[in-house]
């Protein structure tokens, strides 16, 4: 919005559903409470859909547990589906901030996440549920990590430049952490009773009871809708589909999606499948486990968890630093921590001939989760910066779009790559992309800093 226009504002009105006169640079047309408090409730729904969007990967590595019998590469496709109709989904969602308004997308957002929940609650009761049914309810949860396509560009409507990284770093770092609540509940919720209650009778004699975690975050989805019918109100920021399409003439929405594929597009992807490249690697699914006893060697959901925290705790811890020094820099250490992480685990995976090696390969997987989250932070605060404020908000949804693909591209690899080639696979693009990152927008007089 140029200063002319900001001159012919009204003055702001924030007793209706639609912030009148809004104008987040201008400090005399913002509202720090309306702004802070609509990120608070957004980034609570964006947590619920991050947990959504990490259910099957979260219980599919342990359905063999309670009694199904699924291959390796039926996991893998379990796990990888969310993210296939992640990306669908967020083409879709880029667009609907501007076209129908926070309050109404954020609202319908949490109520639609009931769905998956609840059809994953009843599937895991019966052993013999179909691997079609099971991939089917996979497919759904995409959306509950397709909203972040939405959610982030509409909370760019909320807050000045200078905040941005800020606001966007806490609401993706807090969002994400929906992904490691998830994998850290599930495994616990799995097989027990939940409060007590027995929710649903076994399928047969002497069958384990299931309560999943789906039922405990289901009522909160239920509130999430409420605060946002309740207490969102709209930004005067209206735009058709057409109109929204010029992201595309921008050659830095391009390649902004490269370097998020880098960043969000690895962290997603090997955040779903950790528990899997454990087992198949080091666990009880291993060669290993041919040589050694099956309880030496470790169970990949007692670790999947532990990487999405690192990740998620960094990308809104990292923001503020973002905002100070540029995200541009922190892009570009990110691509090399990534690299030289990624390689290193290809290397340790190479070599796996003992339990003992795992903890070594542990570290470097958790290094690349660190540099992953300094990436995700960084690269958000890049797209506000170099691009026009609603091209960044089309932008952002965007490439958040094709890197929700990491999930898919990852699980669907490693069924037809060894791990150890496929990490050195990933270094090389993480390579590839602090070359891209340094000689556009890291290096001293760059054509784009940011």
């Amino acid at each position: 919005m140029s200063s002319t226009d900001e001159q012919t504002l009204p003055a702001l009105d924030t007793s209706g559903a639609v912030l009148r006169g809004w104008s987040p640079e201008d400090p005399e047309r913002w509202s720090s409470r309306i702004a802070w408090m609509t990120l608070a409730i957004t980034t609570f729904s964006l947590m619920l859909g991050f947990t959504v969007w990490f259910l099957p990967s979260a219980i599919a590595p342990r359905l063999n547990e309670v009694g199904f019998d699924l291959s390796k590469n039926e996991i893998y496709w379990i796990t990888s589906m969310p993210g296939l109709s992640c990306a669908a989904l967020r083409l879709i969602y880029m667009f609907l901030p501007a076209t129908i308004g926070s309050r109404k997308m954020i609202g319908w957002s949490s109520l639609l996440f009931v769905l998956p929940m609840l059809g994953w609650f009843f599937a895991v009761q019966n052993p013999g549920t179909p691997f079609g049914t099971l991939l089917a309810l996979a497919f759904t949860c995409g959306i509950g990590a397709a909203t972040f396509s939405g959610y982030m560009p509409s909370t760019g409507f909320y807050f000045p430049k200078r905040l941005q990284g800020t606001a966007l770093g806490l609401q993706g770092g807090l969002g994400n952490m929906g992904m490691s609540v998830i994998q850290l509940a599930a495994p616990v919720l799995l097989s027990t009773s939940l409060l007590g209650l027995t929710w649903v009778t076994p399928f047969e004699e002497g069958a384990p009871m299931v309560v999943n975690a789906t039922v405990f975050f289901l009522p909160w989805s239920l509130i999430a809708a409420f605060l946002a019918f309740r207490y969102i109100k709209d930004v005067p920021v209206k735009a058709n589909v057409k109109q929204q399409l010029d992201i595309f003439g921008n050659v830095d929405t391009w390649l902004m999606t490269v370097l998020y594929i880098m960043t969000f597009g690895i962290f997603s992807g090997f955040a779903a499948q950790t528990a899997n490249i454990i087992n198949n690697t080091y666990g009880t699914s291993s060669t290993l486990a041919e040589t050694f006893a099956v309880d030496a060697l470790p169970k990949g959901a007692s670790y999947a968890f532990i990487g999405t925290l690192i990740g998620s705790f960094l990308r809104f811890a990292w923001g503020p630093l973002c905002d100070r020094f540029g995200g541009a820099i922190w892009t570009f250490v990110s691509a090399i921590g990534m690299a030289v992480s990624m390689a290193f685990c290809g290397f340790q995976a190479a070599i796996a001939d003992s339990p003992s090696d795992f903890p070594v390969f542990m570290v470097g997987l958790l290094t690349m989760f660190f540099f992953a989250g300094v990436g995700n932070a960084a690269t958000f605060k890049q797209m506000p910066m170099i691009m026009p404020k609603r091209q960044a908000g089309g932008a952002i949804g965007f490439t958040a779009a094709v890197a929700s693909l990491g999930p898919f591209l990852v699980g669907i690899a490693l069924t037809v790559i060894e791990t150890p080639v496929f990490f050195y696979g990933c270094a090389a693009f993480c390579l590839l992309c602090a070359v891209i990152c340094w000689v556009r927008y890291a290096q001293p007089n760059a054509k784009r800093p940011g």
